[in-house]
């Protein structure tokens, strides 16, 4: 039998909001000069409905003991509000240091392909798309690109919408 160890934590929505929770993950060393440095993994979580409020409890599956870096997207009426923190222990802690986040929206009268991204060897990505409205991320389709002899991933976006775009990088 397979004993899992992993951490978990709550935070409530108020009416409107809805938060979505990513943990960043280094990239092993032997695999940092062909693939991103760092990827993206987003937690899973449950709901509560609490009256007007959500109370969402996320997991981390793999808590590691310097910490498990987070990054905290609150996504509202036509904003988003981006924090960052660090799972230590049986608490969350909200980070004074900055992260460097790139982040874009995407807008398009036309259905299109958003860019190939590259996988490392455990299929994680730098570049997550996320739909505004719903919170819900926009999942790939992946595929085998020989020339390069790597695993990679195209999302396709509806016209006349907007999506939120983001990238961990190096700082």
């Amino acid at each position: 039998m397979d004993i899992v160890e992993g951490k978990h934590f709550s935070i409530t929505d108020p009416k409107g909001i809805n938060t979505v929770i990513y943990q960043i993950n280094k990239t092993k060393k032997e695999y940092q000069d062909k693939y991103p440095k760092y990827t993206l993994e987003r937690l899973d979580f449950t709901s509560e409905i609490r009256g007007d409020s959500t109370r969402k409890t996320y997991f981390v599956d793999e808590p590691i003991p310097e910490g498990n870096q987070l990054v905290i997207f609150s996504f509202g009426k036509e904003k988003v509000v981006i924090n960052n923190g660090l799972l230590i222990g049986d608490e969350v802690r909200i980070s004074k240091k900055p992260t460097p986040f790139k982040f874009n929206t995407i807008y398009s009268e036309e259905e299109s392909e958003y860019r190939d991204f590259t996988y490392t060897p455990n299929l994680k990505r730098a570049i997550s798309i996320i739909d505004p409205e719903t919170a819900e991320e926009v999942k790939p389709v992946l595929y085998f690109d020989e020339k390069t002899n790597e695993v990679k991933g195209k999302c396709k976006l509806k016209p006349y919408k907007s999506y939120f775009a983001f990238e961990i990088r190096e700082s």
